[in-house]
């Protein structure tokens, strides 16, 4: 997400011309970097819920950028949070 949030920014500035020099500048596939960019369509509160998770000292996130695919696709924003709200919940069941 913070990446998402600095390319944005960085191609808003005129700095970085495009996605595919963000790509290249992060190094990772133009695909890779669209999927990050994607992320920049949720809603700001998800954002932030986001970039305010926990840190995982040990093993795997229990959210991936790919868990977050089908909620940034959802241009709604309330739809969105309701994904979100299911993601999230499914993910607390699973780890307590």
């Amino acid at each position: 997400m913070a990446l998402a949030i600095q390319m944005e920014a960085l191609i808003a500035s005129g700095r970085v011309a495009c996605y595919a020099d963000a790509a290249r500048l992060a190094h990772v596939t133009r695909a890779r970097m669209t999927q990050i960019m994607n992320l920049t369509r949720l809603a700001a509160d998800i954002q932030e819920a986001v970039l305010f998770l926990a840190p995982v000292v040990k093993g795997r996130d229990p959210i991936t950028e790919r868990d977050l695919r089908p909620v940034a696709a959802e241009l709604n924003w309330t739809k969105q949070r309701e994904l979100w709200a299911r993601l999230i919940g499914s993910e607390q069941s699973v780890t307590h």
